[in-house]
């Protein structure tokens, strides 16, 4: 065995969170092996805790049937906040700021409804160049909706030309042309396409001081980055369950609302009745009584299946801490890194910052002379990577469920592939 494989392999028997690997169910390959699994960033792992949530709700919801919502072991009239302290833990918010509700876009829509107030003077709205494209099409219709044209509204926060980063001068150079007229700022906290990890604190302080609202797509943040929302201060942030967090396919997302916003029933909102006062609620009043915090912005009740993968999920991560699991991801990000660097071959760069303050799990790798079955073959190998069109291979190793061994198996197969094909 070479010394290399030798050294990650030493890091696996030192490492804390490997005790969490085994509670993952890892995808098999054809022979019944373990895939090397690096698509966290668009589909997390079902855990045995998670399984076995969802399998509680079921067996109260046949034992009790509507009783469950009183009766069962976690009783569903409250499901929501039984998710919300680990949740803030995770966003780095107080837990009134918090919210599992509905689905990213669904909540991105719902924010903008308060959060984006355009007037004939103030009416842009500012995203970064290669957003998601679901983000995209929400800001274009909301645009649409107050009577505007996105030809004109529609600001693009883009590199310098030639490059993928955008640094902070960019960021600032935009504000400085276009401040006036932002009504709001709407960034991806790390963009899906690069890897990037956008600074939150310095946009939301440059937003707020030319007078825009600003929120923040944490669909790649969430789960991976050590984040600070409350005290970063942005207006709003929203993100998917389904990624880093481990919750299912299309599970429940999240929400954030600054706890300067709680106590504003001034605040324009498409209202139902969990934002009714849950003290009242169920006296059924015509009246509505606004709750104060960020359920002041939900419309129905839980959905208690969706919530109940992702409580457990959530339970792991407090077990694990964000600080140590994104120590670890800081670690295999910068080894992975330095391998694919070190080797320098023509075909291949890596679009990702270095910068430990501008990255997360995610590499994006670049494939100069654009071959998708150079990521087929990586695929046919064992690797369930992510082929973004038209020329970036995804990988996320995730510290919850991947290890450093995996870093150099996956290298060793990458660098054969593409030399071959070279």
């Amino acid at each position: 065995m070479d010394s290399v494989k030798v050294k990650f392999l030493q890091l696996d028997q030192t490492d804390t969170l490997a005790k969490f690997r085994p509670e993952f169910f890892i995808p098999k390959n054809n022979l019944g092996d373990n895939t090397i699994y690096y698509c966290g960033n668009s589909l997390g792992l079902l855990s045995a805790r998670a399984e076995k949530g969802v399998i509680q709700e079921l067996e109260d919801w046949k034992k009790y049937g509507v009783e469950g919502h009183l009766q069962a072991e976690n009783p569903w009239v409250h499901y929501h906040e039984f998710l919300n302290e680990s949740m803030a833990e995770i966003v780095g918010a107080l837990p009134s700021e918090v919210v599992m509700m509905n689905g990213l876009t669904s909540n991105l829509h719902f924010m903008m409804v308060s959060f984006y107030r355009p007037t004939k003077i103030r009416n842009k709205i500012l995203i970064e160049y290669s957003a998601f494209p679901s983000d995209r099409y929400a800001v274009e219709s909301q645009i649409r909706f107050h009577g505007f044209d996105p030809k004109d509204c529609l600001i693009i926060l883009e590199p310098e030309l030639g490059e993928d980063y955008i640094s902070k001068e960019n960021i600032a150079k935009v504000f400085e042309i276009h401040g006036e007229s932002i009504a709001l700022a709407l960034i991806g906290s790390v963009n899906y396409y690069t890897g990037q990890a956008y600074p939150i604190h310095f946009i939301t302080k440059i937003a707020h001081r030319y007078g825009a609202q600003v929120g923040f797509d944490l669909a790649h943040g969430a789960g991976n980055l050590l984040l600070h929302l409350h005290d970063d201060g942005p207006d709003f942030a929203v993100w998917c369950g389904y990624k880093y967090l481990n919750g299912g396919p299309g599970c429940i997302a999240g929400c954030f609302v600054h706890e300067r916003h709680h106590d504003r029933p001034d605040l324009p909102r498409f209202s139902g009745w969990w934002a009714h006062d849950k003290k009242s609620r169920f006296k059924m009043s015509s009246k509505f009584e606004l709750m104060k915090g960020a359920e002041g912005w939900q419309l129905s009740n839980p959905p208690i299946l969706a919530m109940a993968s992702m409580k457990q999920s959530l339970s792991i991560f407090h077990e694990a801490g964000m600080q140590n699991l994104r120590k670890k991801s800081i670690h295999m990000n910068s080894l992975l890194t330095s391998l694919l660097v070190e080797w320098d071959h023509p075909s291949i760069s890596v679009i990702t910052p270095q910068n430990i303050d501008e990255n997360g799990c995610q590499l994006s790798i670049r494939l100069r002379q654009p071959d998708k079955s150079i990521f087929v073959a990586l695929t046919n190998q064992g690797v369930i990577a992510d082929w973004r069109e038209p020329d970036v291979i995804r990988i996320a190793p995730v510290p919850l469920y991947n290890n450093f061994e995996e870093l150099i198996t996956f290298f060793n197969k990458f660098k054969q592939i593409v030399e071959n094909y070279g």
